[in-house]
């Protein structure tokens, strides 16, 4: 009886020691390229400002996709030209965003206004695991009107995407700042 009290003792005594094992230093470590943009140099009825390390693809019908191939991330616009349908292109454009409301947790609305430049438009942030974290559109009201998403060319991980939507949210702003529209 006492060898197997005696057994049981050094049993949990043994078992209930925690090995120290040193914790490896790991945290996210990103850098990205310093920003400097250049004016877009295709001929489009806009133009802005766009990042110079950024591969930017010429589609049809004015349209525009804007690649960062290190992000695995794209911009894309498309280009509408308004005849009489000014409502129709903005419920469609917003009806877009809130598709992504399903997998999204949140979706923060921004408007732009400039009427000296003649650009109008909302910025929508959407948080959570969406297939477009970022999505714009821009207008004259009278002529022309712009929409962009952004998209990344991996499954959504909101977390992990986080530092990069940060990255090109800011050249997205640069986009909506420096937009002219040709006449």
């Amino acid at each position: 009886m006492r060898n197997l009290f005696l057994f049981i003792f050094t049993l949990i005594f043994i078992s209930c020691k925690k090995d120290v094992l040193p914790k490896p230093s790991a945290f996210l470590s990103l850098t990205y390229p310093k920003k400097s943009y250049e004016k877009l140099t295709l001929k489009k009825p806009y133009s802005f400002e766009v990042l110079k390390n950024t591969v930017l693809v010429d589609e049809a019908n004015h349209w525009l996709k804007i690649k960062y191939p290190s992000l695995k991330a794209s911009i894309d616009i498309t280009y509408r030209p308004i005849e009489n349908n000014l409502e129709e292109l903005l419920i469609e454009a917003e009806k877009l965003v809130f598709k992504h409301s399903l997998k999204a947790e949140q979706i923060i609305p921004k408007d732009f206004v400039s009427p000296e430049k003649r650009v109008f438009g909302s910025f929508y942030e959407i948080t959570g695991n969406a297939a477009s974290q970022i999505q714009f559109h821009i207008t004259d009201s009278t002529k022309n009107f712009l929409k962009g998403s952004l998209y990344f060319y991996i499954k959504p991980n909101y977390d992990s995407i986080l530092p990069a939507v940060n990255y090109i949210k800011k050249d997205i702003f640069n986009i909506i700042e420096t937009l002219e529209w040709e006449e």
